[in-house]
């Protein structure tokens, strides 16, 4: 009996101990399952701005942030500040040469004029009053009065065009020694390098910034533009021979008159030259350059007219260049190529140009 009594009691503290041992197990689950809780709950979240939108303008947005070129009169010291940018893109038209836009087309100024007026013109011009006050216009913007430009394509570079006159040993002036005092007047510019002119270029390529010297020219600065500030002349010569047969006469006259009217707006004597070739077919092109002077009222140097009595009117196989010899103006075998006579008719039209606009009597009627 006290053995049953005994086993009673100890069945008693081991449902007391294993009752206190389940409430212990709850108890430890739940502060284990408080402090799981609070220590994996989500961060809150961090907010991240959204990254602005960047939309690039096309080029031609690009191109007009560039900064506007400073306008100043031409003065012979000045030199370009800034250097040279050049765009990686610029849409244009394809073409052998960049050109610009050209303006609409004026009315012809000739259209009532006989057809082919223009032949009968003098070699060397008659210098009008225009002229005179264009060159005023000049000196008083600050030109220099000894300097000549010229602006052109491969039948103006100086190995054969004008260069001969700076090196008196490379001609020979024999009948046409009235012409001496200008060729030392204008001394330094007959075999200068222009910054107008290159082989292979046309009228419109002196208007294109992309044909500029990269070296001399200002940013967006024309080959025009920078041949008449670095060189500042009084007079330029314009011969620009090269254009090809599927682009209209018309469009080379619109380039054309951007040229005299840049000219004419800069104080410079523009110098007008026909062609010797016709490889257009027609004479259009001709008759263009002589109509645009007399639009303007500016010289134009007939060259064209004094090659007609030579043989093949002055012109090699190809219809296009030159014959040549040396500029001995006194040698009859020599006067029978061309370009002896470009030479020669230049240099009368630029002496008949300064003696008109300095007060001084008419060059002789020599025959030449």
């Amino acid at each position: 009996m006290k053995n049953m009594k005994t086993q009673s009691g100890i069945s008693e503290h081991l449902s007391y101990i294993l009752i206190l041992v389940v409430i212990l197990l709850v108890m430890g689950v739940a502060i284990t399952g408080v402090i799981l809780f609070k220590g994996i709950r989500a961060a809150p979240p961090v907010v991240v701005a959204p990254l602005p939108t960047i939309t690039m303008p096309p080029t031609e947005v690009l191109a007009s942030t560039l900064p506007a070129e400073k306008k100043t009169n031409p003065t012979a010291a000045s030199t370009p500040t800034a250097s040279r940018v050049r765009l990686a893109i610029i849409p244009f038209a394809p073409s052998d040469t960049v050109v610009p836009e050209i303006p609409s087309a004026t009315p012809d100024f000739c259209a009532s004029l006989p057809k082919n007026w223009w032949m009968k013109m003098p070699v060397v011009p008659e210098i009008s009053k225009n002229v005179k006050v264009i060159y005023k216009k000049g000196l008083a913007m600050g030109a220099d009065p000894t300097h000549i430009s010229k602006v052109g394509d491969c039948q103006s570079i100086r190995q054969y065009f004008f260069g001969n006159f700076d090196n008196p040993l490379s001609y020979r002036i024999g009948p046409y020694d009235y012409l001496n005092p200008a060729i030392d007047y204008f001394h330094g510019s007959f075999d200068r390098l222009s910054l107008a002119v290159k082989t292979g270029w046309n009228v419109a390529s002196v208007l294109s910034p992309l044909n500029a010297n990269a070296d001399l020219c200002a940013v967006n600065e024309t080959p025009l533009e920078c041949e008449y500030r670095v060189w500042n002349p009084s007079i330029a010569i314009i011969s620009m021979e090269t254009w090809t047969k599927d682009r209209p006469t018309d469009t080379y006259k619109e380039y054309l008159r951007q040229i005299v009217q840049y000219s004419i707006d800069h104080g410079v004597v523009p110098i007008l030259a026909t062609k010797a070739d016709n490889l257009e077919g027609d004479q259009s092109i001709n008759a263009s350059i002589a109509c645009v002077a007399r639009e303007y009222d500016v010289p134009l140097w007939n060259f064209w007219k004094e090659v007609q009595p030579l043989p093949n009117h002055g012109l090699s196989e190809d219809g296009f260049h030159l014959t040549n010899d040396h500029n001995r103006y006194d040698l009859e075998s020599a006067m029978q190529a061309a370009w002896p006579h470009r030479n020669l008719t230049a240099l009368m039209a630029v002496d008949a140009v300064w003696r008109a606009v300095t007060g001084q009597d008419p060059p002789p009627d020599i025959p030449h």
